[in-house]
């Protein structure tokens, strides 16, 4: 017999003013939600780990422009997009962390690998994206797929 469990997301950081949030607006955003949590879920229905249901539903959040992660990451000053992921897994006391990411679409399955594939908790920058590209084999990401977003129009207004 299989163990009860559960799921919650946090939705990304930021407001949304009542005035712009139209029916279609938020049946996009309930859906994209309930895509996340399906993810996780899944994995975790099929005796995965918390760690991997984790990557799998922040994985559907930074694919979408409608979070502030990745696709939908609100921009620097310098109107470019660096983005920061972190994984923890309690049981091991073991955690991985990227800061400054540029390049990378999903920077959650950064994180993780930085956990489990590196002797490192955290790495930044420039340095990250080496570990990703060269030891991971993750394939580089123009910053303009980062740029046709929504985050863009705001910086601009």
């Amino acid at each position: 017999m299989t163990q009860p469990f559960s799921i919650a997301i946090h939705g990304s950081a930021g407001t949304i003013e009542r005035s712009l949030m139209t029916p279609e607006l938020e049946l996009a955003y309930r859906k994209a939600l309930a895509e996340s949590v399906l993810a996780g879920y899944r994995v975790l229905e099929q005796g995965g780990s918390a760690v991997d249901a984790t990557v799998a539903a922040v994985t559907v959040m930074e694919d979408s422009p409608l979070f502030n992660a990745g696709k939908g990451s609100v921009l620097t000053y310098e109107e470019a997009v660096e983005m920061d992921a972190c994984v923890m897994e309690g049981n091991a006391l073991n955690a991985g962390a990227v800061t400054l990411i540029r390049h990378i679409k999903n920077p959650i399955q950064l994180a993780r690998d930085v956990m489990q594939k590196s002797p490192h908790a955290m790495l930044a920058g420039e340095g990250a994206e080496r570990f990703a590209f060269k030891e991971c084999g993750y394939a580089y990401t123009e910053q303009d797929y980062f740029l046709q977003t929504a985050a863009t129009k705001n910086l601009k207004q």
